[in-house]
């Protein structure tokens, strides 16, 4: 058979793998779909170069939560080839608001060793209800916790309601995809869960290239149901009548808005100090239907 013949019928039958989805190996630049009843009605696909839109995204900076190793700063964010890429470092440097002595985590660690971004669209875009989808290429390394999660508009932490999308990281040294909801207890910073997690073996002893591609991450969610899925597979379902705090308000009738970070170590995310840096963390884009 001549060669020529043999590459068309090689990408004869590639563009018929692809042929009506996305290469899992390569971001989706195609127009977003329609779904069924629902109506997209925001997203950013991150098909610029640069930072991510100013007009959108929020910050966060310095350290912020759960004992985390990284510094977050808004240069660890940028968009190009199609993709948000947050980027853990291995950087180190005098921790700024270090004060000798002092009982609070966040000042009392004089050296930072590591840096990443956390970014949000608090006070731009929230949203009750809906379908929300996130195309995303995950680190699945020891010491990285990749989230896409999202937090209500009003009220304190927990009170306010959080919605775990997916969170990766270790439990008992067994690397994990979590899928949660928490809400209030009536005690400062305590809250209740939801949780559901799998050991990251049940996706990748059935394909064994799971960590190299882009998988969809989706949330359904209305008046009386959460449903979390990964790549269509149901993965936590989380009943709202239940999610209601002790003063009577369910933080899940109110608008959340969305985060994307990159955590490193802390109480969840492992030790990364044998990892390999940069650790990068990639979004396709993140889309928003309502019905």
């Amino acid at each position: 058979m001549k060669k020529g013949f043999t590459l068309f019928i090689g990408c004869l039958i590639t563009g018929c793998l692809f042929a009506g989805k996305s290469n899992p190996y390569k971001p989706d630049f195609a127009v977003p779909h329609r779904m069924g009843d629902y109506k997209l009605v925001w997203n950013d696909e991150f098909n610029i170069n640069g930072k991510p839109d100013s007009k959108v995204w929020n910050y966060e900076n310095g350290l912020q939560r759960n004992h985390e190793l990284q510094w977050y700063k808004k240069e660890n964010a940028s968009c190009k080839g199609g993709t948000l890429c947050i980027e853990g470092r291995r950087e180190m440097f005098a921790n700024p608001r270090f004060e000798k002595g002092s009982n609070d985590w966040k000042k009392n660690r004089d050296i930072i060793n590591y840096t990443s971004s956390s970014i949000n669209t608090e006070g731009t875009h929230s949203w009750l209800y809906g379908r929300f989808e996130i195309r995303a290429r995950i680190p699945a390394v020891k010491g990285s916790w990749p989230a896409i999660w999202t937090l209500g508009v009003d009220q304190p932490w927990p009170s306010k309601g959080e919605i775990d999308m997916m969170e990766f990281y270790q439990i008992n040294g067994t690397p994990s995809i979590l899928a949660n909801a928490a809400w209030g207890t009536g005690r400062q910073y305590v809250a209740k869960w939801d949780g559901s997690n799998l050991a990251l073996t049940h996706f990748t002893d059935k394909d064994k290239h799971w960590a190299d591609k882009f998988h969809i991450w989706r949330m359904d969610w209305d008046k009386d149901f959460i449903r979390l899925y990964l790549d269509d597979e149901l993965l936590n379902e989380i009943d709202l009548s239940k999610t209601i705090n002790p003063d009577g308000f369910n933080p899940f009738h109110q608008a959340h808005y969305i985060l994307l970070n990159l955590a490193l170590g802390g109480d969840n995310g492992g030790d990364p100090s044998q990892t390999a840096f940069p650790i990068v963390y990639q979004i396709d884009y993140v889309r928003v239907y309502q019905k």
